[in-house]
């Protein structure tokens, strides 16, 4: 084995996102696994990992891994996040947490994997949920096993956009540390809204995406907002169907206030960053470009800062799905670059 090498075990690695960017700081994933085929076949096309396991994480005899590769440094991973997104909300009768019939068992299967492979360190992600008090139960749990496993974390709520991603995306990071290593410290922000306090101004969608500011006419064809195209046509850059409501003194109102979810006809700005990138593609639900058509799949690898040559494997809707899962490869990286200064600066 080359003791150099920090060797990498990824969980519910889809599109690669965290893999990008741990390998960009240094890291080799040995072992990545995943249940859809789509994206173990994109995790193959792009050489992500020694390893990849295509099928149930349940499955899986982690202890087997180490002895095949020899000692896992570091575990990362992201749970499939339905469970605790805010758009469960919306769904009625739908359980959630680790009552989510498709992947309730998930956290718990995470947890396993520690166990079983006791890391140095580890980088859970979810989405912002996770930390809510709705699930409080489920945030209990990590800190428990955590401790169980002889860790202590540090957590926070990430907006990529303030690491110089073009996307304002919120995400819950934890990073367990063994108890005898140095609690992890997250990197300081280096962008902002308005570029004070040494910052950076955030990075826009037309700084990432502007050399594709063109429609086609095919494109013009595909009408994003379906039966509301019309009404899109008219919604300025930056806004959403709240445009055509009564507070924001639309003279004939065509919806009422917060009527519809948020990204109902939302429009991209080229002056700041994309919203999140949603994982399932939509006829009426954005962000849309602010030419008035569907976003490209080169557009949304640019907002997710994945690699322009990196491969996507399926058609249209599975490689968005892929990629609107997946974190963000540049904070991926500065948060590897991060853990590697505190772990593995000796490497």
């Amino acid at each position: 084995m080359d003791m150099k090498r920090i060797n990498v075990v990824s969980l519910f690695s889809g599109a690669g996102g965290l893999d990008i960017g741990f390998e960009a700081a240094g890291f080799r994933t040995v072992f990545a696994t995943d249940i859809w085929d789509k994206a173990c076949e994109t995790l193959t096309a792009n050489n992500t990992a020694d390893e990849i396991f295509c099928g149930d994480i349940r499955k899986i005899d982690f202890r087997s891994i180490a002895q095949r590769t020899g000692k896992i440094d570091c575990v990362i991973g992201g749970p499939p996040c339905p469970p605790y997104s805010q758009t469960r909300h919306y769904l009625t009768g739908k359980a959630d947490g680790f009552n989510d019939e498709k992947a309730g068992f998930a956290v718990p299967e995470y947890f396993r994997a520690i166990q079983e492979l006791n890391p140095s360190v580890f980088l859970f992600e979810n989405v912002d949920g996770f930390s809510f008090k709705t699930h409080q139960r489920e945030f209990d749990y990590l800190k428990q096993q955590a401790t169980k496993f002889g860790y202590h974390i540090s957590y926070k709520v990430v907006n990529f956009a303030n690491y110089g991603v073009p996307q304002t995306r919120k995400r819950f990071i934890c990073v367990g540390s063994k108890i005898d290593l140095p609690e992890f410290v997250f990197p300081d922000e280096t962008h902002s809204e308005k570029g004070n306090n040494g910052t950076k101004k955030w990075v826009t969608c037309g700084e990432v995406i502007g050399e594709f500011d063109t429609i086609t006419e095919e494109e013009k064809l595909q009408r994003p907002g379906a039966k509301d195209y019309d009404l899109l046509l008219g919604i300025p850059a930056g806004d959403n169907y709240l445009y055509y409501t009564e507070k924001r003194g639309y003279p004939e109102p065509k919806f009422k206030w917060k009527s519809r979810y948020w990204t109902f006809l939302l429009k991209l700005s080229p002056d700041r960053p994309s919203w999140t990138i949603q994982a399932s593609f939509s006829t009426n639900q954005g962000p849309f470009h602010w030419e008035n058509r569907f976003l490209r799949i080169e557009e949304l690898k640019r907002l997710q800062t994945f690699p322009d040559k990196y491969c996507i494997v399926g058609d249209v809707k599975e490689q968005w799905r892929q990629i609107g899962n997946a974190v963000p490869a540049l904070g991926a990286e500065i948060l590897a670059h991060k853990i590697k200064e505190v772990y593995f600066n000796a490497r």
